[in-house]
């Protein structure tokens, strides 16, 4: 059975699509591109950002840091409150802890912006740690947010915990660092995506994570 679940934040507990596409949309047009098309943007959804607008726009190193300063400006005053919790996140987090489960955010999202939203929507009590990334990215691959959550939490049995998020980089990190994972399919990944990664479970609803150690103990 699983004592530790690790939870991505963005398109696993809250859908921040609105706020992200918003702030990626303003940094992109100080470049002089225009998206009229708000799909187009939903790949910057989870992936650190840098890394994001190097992959989809061809940024430079310079051009991707200025990008992200950007998209900062946007979001730390409003983007981040242009968010809504999934139905269903209040009442899984509910009966996690009732069942005296242990509750970690790990998100590559800046650890300080993943704080106020969680405190903003009225989550933030249920978590015990949050592990984000840091401003100057020396922390922002998924791999080592989940390392640096395992390491404050002091979970040393990999057994014991799981990684619930949307994307092939949840699922990737939780791989590396040898932890099972639930892959969401109520957000922004694909079937397909989570189910090349290798997501141990899927799952179509937040209520569904409640019944992942009995799928555990079914399939063991």
């Amino acid at each position: 059975m699983y004592q530790f679940f690790l939870f991505d934040l963005d398109g696993t507990l809250t859908d921040s699509g609105l706020g992200i596409t918003n702030s990626v949309r303003y940094a992109l047009q100080q470049f002089k591109i225009e998206i009229t098309d708000r799909s187009e943007l939903y790949s910057f959804i989870g992936p650190p950002l840098k890394e994001s607008f190097q992959t989809y726009y061809g940024f430079s190193d310079e051009q991707s840091e200025l990008a992200v300063r950007y998209y900062r400006a946007y979001f730390s005053k409003q983007g981040k409150f242009e968010n809504e919790v999934y139905d269903g996140v209040r009442e899984m987090l509910k009966q996690l802890k009732e069942k005296r489960k242990s509750l970690i955010v790990a998100t590559s999202k800046p650890e300080v912006y993943s704080v106020e939203i969680l405190k903003h929507f009225d989550l933030f009590d249920y978590f015990d740690f949050v592990a984000g990334a840091t401003m100057n990215d020396l922390r922002n691959k998924k791999s080592d947010i989940i390392r640096y959550a395992l390491e404050k939490c002091c979970i040393t049995e990999k057994t014991s915990a799981i990684m619930i998020g949307d994307r092939a980089h949840d699922i990737l990190g939780a791989k590396e660092n040898g932890l099972d994972s639930v892959g969401v399919l109520f957000g922004y990944g694909s079937y397909d995506e989570l189910k090349n990664a290798g997501a141990t479970f899927l799952v179509q609803h937040p209520m569904e994570i409640l019944q992942v150690d009995s799928l555990c103990k079914k399939d063991k």
